[in-house]
C-alpha cells in the first residue's frame, strides 16, 4: 500500500465511519478496486481508532460533563451512561463469541453488496418513524433495542451509525441527540476493537508506518467533517437520501460479482 492510496482508505474511512454508508463495507471495495492486499482486520482497527479520536474531538465537552456529572454523583449522568454500557454490550458479546464468523464476511463480495441493499433499506424506513422525535435520550429497553441494530452492523455493508440513528429515530429521540448516542456508544467497541488488533497492523511487512499515519491523519480529519454533515442532515430530515447511493453500491457489487464469475 503507497501513501496515496493510505490517504484515500483514511477518507473513505473517515466520511463512510459515520455517515450512513459504511465504512467497513466501502474499504472492502476500496480494497478491491484499488487492488491492495491488506493484513487482514489490522489496518481498519488504525483507521477505526482515528475516527474514535474524531468522536472525542467533536463530543468532547459531553464527555467532560458526563465524566464531572459521574464524578459528583449526578443520577441524569449515571443514568445516560448505563444507558450507553447497556447499549454497548449486544456488541460487545457477539464480537467476542462470534469473532472468527465477522472476520471471514469481509472476503465475501456478494455478502457485503446484499448488505448494502439491506442498509439502504433501513435508512429508507426513518422517512416513515413517528413524528419527529422529542426525547432526548432513549429508555433503557429502547438503548437495549439500538445495541442489537450494532450487532448487525458488525457485518461489512450494514451501516452502524445508520442502523443505530435509525432505531434511535424510531425510538422518538430527537435526531441530534439519536446521533450523539449513536457515536458515544460507539466508543467501547472500536475502542476495543483497535487494541485487539492494531498490534497485527503495526508488525505487517506490507504496510509501513507512514502509509499508516497518512491513513490515520485523513481518517481523522474527515471524520470530524462527517459527523457535523451528519447531525446538520439529521436536523433537516434528509437522512433517508443515503438509501439511494447504498443501493447504487448494492447493485454495482452485484454486477461486479456476476461479471467476475
Amino acid at each position: 500500500m503507497t501513501w496515496w492510496e493510505g490517504v484515500v482508505l483514511g477518507l473513505v474511512q473517515g466520511l463512510t465511519e459515520f455517515l450512513p454508508v459504511s465504512s467497513s463495507g466501502h474499504l472492502v471495495l476500496a480494497e478491491r478496486a484499488l487492488g491492495l492486499s491488506l493484513p487482514g482486520v489490522g489496518v481498519f482497527a488504525i483507521l477505526h481508532f482515528a475516527t474514535l479520536l474524531a468522536v472525542l474531538v467533536v463530543y468532547w465537552r459531553r464527555l467532560w460533563s458526563l465524566l464531572r456529572g459521574v464524578g459528583s454523583g449526578d443520577r441524569a449522568s449515571w443514568r445516560y451512561v448505563g444507558l450507553l454500557a447497556l447499549a454497548t454490550l449486544p456488541a460487545a458479546a457477539a464480537g467476542l463469541l462470534f469473532r472468527e464468523f465477522f472476520e471471514r464476511s469481509f472476503d465475501s463480495l456478494l455478502l457485503v453488496s446484499v448488505d448494502f441493499a439491506v442498509t439502504g433499506a433501513i435508512l429508507w424506513s426513518t422517512r416513515y418513524a413517528r413524528a419527529r422525535g422529542t426525547l432526548p435520550e432513549p429508555s433503557a429497553p429502547g438503548a437495549g433495542a439500538i445495541g442489537l441494530a450494532q450487532v448487525l452492523a458488525i457485518l461489512p455493508g450494514i451501516s452502524r451509525s445508520g442502523t443505530t440513528v435509525a432505531a434511535a429515530l424510531w425510538l422518538k429521540v430527537q435526531p441530534a441527540k439519536a446521533a450523539e448516542f449513536s457515536f458515544l456508544m460507539a466508543i467501547p467497541a472500536i475502542a476495543g476493537a483497535a487494541l485487539l488488533e492494531a498490534p497485527s497492523a503495526l508488525h505487517s511487512a506490507s504496510v509501513g508506518l507512514s502509509q499508516l499515519s497518512a491513513s490515520f491523519v485523513a481518517a481523522l480529519i474527515s471524520g470530524v467533517v462527517a459527523i457535523k454533515l451528519l447531525v446538520r442532515m439529521l436536523e433537516s430530515g434528509t437522512f433517508h437520501r443515503f438509501a439511494p447511493y447504498c443501493w447504487a453500491l448494492s447493485a454495482g457489487g452485484l454486477l461486479w460479482v456476476l461479471v467476475a464469475r
